[in-house]
């Protein structure tokens, strides 16, 4: 019984990992689609990009694939925080040091953060593409240019996307250090590069992400 739930607590970790990896680099797709709106086109190019992805039926099935990988890496992420929990129902009375930084200690706390704005996001883009909420008067559904745009000029939505992305830095940094040890990845040789890659991916990605909202609520 013993053996079966180390197995079953290491094979958690290993989908855990493999979901977050798998989640880290679509964002880096999601990244460079998002960045043509920058291009100074009225959109053209990030509409075409868009729309390749809503009418693609490889693309259809890769959103299925998606949502199963956030679902997958949400409740798998829970459920070992659980089982972390139940195994310390009582917090030492001092606590250990160790070097382990602040903001890997709080990765539930951000996932929690990170999932209540994806909720808000797929409110404003994807549920509005499906129909499941209306468009902004005057808007196709499937026209995001305008929508983002109308978006990011407000400076409540903006300020919390910028709040989120950097959240999500260090959600995202941590995250692939933990993926990759959980996968074999640990030894004293690459260690120090592997936290060099994942900080300079999330630095990345999140300002990436960031000059998003500040470009259209500053310079559009």
């Amino acid at each position: 019984m013993n053996k079966l739930l180390q197995y079953s607590s290491i094979t958690r970790k290993v989908f855990m990992g493999l979901a977050g990896l798998f989640l880290a680099l679509f964002l880096c797709v999601h990244l460079i689609i998002n960045l043509l709106m920058l291009a100074g086109d009225n959109g053209e190019m990030f509409t075409a990009a868009a729309g390749f992805m809503s009418s693609n039926i490889l693309i259809k099935i890769f959103e299925v694939v998606l949502f199963g990988g956030f679902l997958l890496h949400m409740l798998v992420g829970v459920a070992v925080t659980l089982k972390n929990w139940r195994s310390r129902p009582v917090r030492y009375y001092k606590a250990n040091k160790s070097e382990t930084s602040l903001f890997s200690k709080y990765m539930f706390h951000t996932g929690i953060i990170i999932a209540i704005f994806l909720v808000l996001h797929f409110m404003n883009f994807f549920f509005v593409k499906l129909g499941w909420v209306d468009a902004p008067a005057g808007i196709d559904k499937h026209d995001f240019y305008p929508m983002a745009i109308l978006l990011f000029q407000n400076p409540w939505y903006s300020a919390i996307y910028l709040v989120f992305f950097v959240f999500l830095g260090f959600h995202l940094n941590h995250s692939i250090q933990s993926g990759l040890q959980t996968l074999g990845m640990n030894h004293n040789k690459y260690n120090k590069a592997i936290k060099i890659f994942s900080a300079a991916y999330a630095i990345i990605i999140s300002v990436g992400f960031a000059v998003i909202p500040v470009y259209f609520l500053f310079f559009f």
